[in-house]
């Protein structure tokens, strides 16, 4: 049963290429390869780079991401993986950890989409990974190439505050003069 239809905002337009690190969980292989397959369309209708990495566990994903953010050159990061629920509490151990932390890392800066898929069977896992119906690693993608976009346009902004550089021309108040170069 399909749900209601949602709006997919236009994919970013970038000046200066964008490089993305996926990085996955391969613990369903199939459903990950699916989900990466959706992301690497979504890099690539932007014209940007990518670099997949493979963990263990959804809860090894963002401590890759942390590693990477703080000794590489990627932009933003596309954290994707599958957890299905099972007979044990592990499960909500394995979502919520894994979501909190991508959410700290994102907070702190760090453009991440985040899709790791928490659902119930495989069927609904299947459905969600498949690029050709819910696209969920092309929609984490999608995520952080907004995330990139906002960053850089922010990043680019200058609030007229602070110095100046030399030879930037300041005026001084009262001053007759004109402008003097600092």
């Amino acid at each position: 049963m399909a749900g209601p239809a949602h709006y997919i905002m236009p994919l970013p337009e970038f000046a200066k290429p964008v490089k993305l690190l996926i990085v996955v969980s391969p613990y369903y292989k199939d459903i990950a390869d699916n989900m990466v397959a959706g992301a690497v369309a979504e890099i690539e209708k932007v014209g940007g780079t990518f670099e997949v990495v493979q963990v263990p566990g959804a809860l090894e994903i963002p401590t890759a991401i942390r590693i990477a953010s703080g000794q590489s050159n990627f932009d933003g990061f596309v954290a994707l993986g599958c957890v299905i629920r099972g007979e044990t509490t592990h499960y909500d151990t394995v979502c919520n950890d894994s979501s909190r932390a991508l959410q700290l890392l994102g907070l702190e800066g760090c453009c991440i989409g985040n899709g790791i898929l928490t659902v119930e069977n495989r069927t609904q896992a299947e459905v969600r990974a498949d690029p050709a119906d819910q696209n969920k690693g092309g929609g984490a993608a999608a995520a952080a190439l907004h995330l990139v976009a906002l960053s850089r346009k922010w990043g680019a902004e200058t609030k007229g505050m602070g110095f100046k550089p030399m030879g930037e021309s300041i005026q001084i108040a009262g001053d007759t003069d004109g402008p003097k170069t600092a």
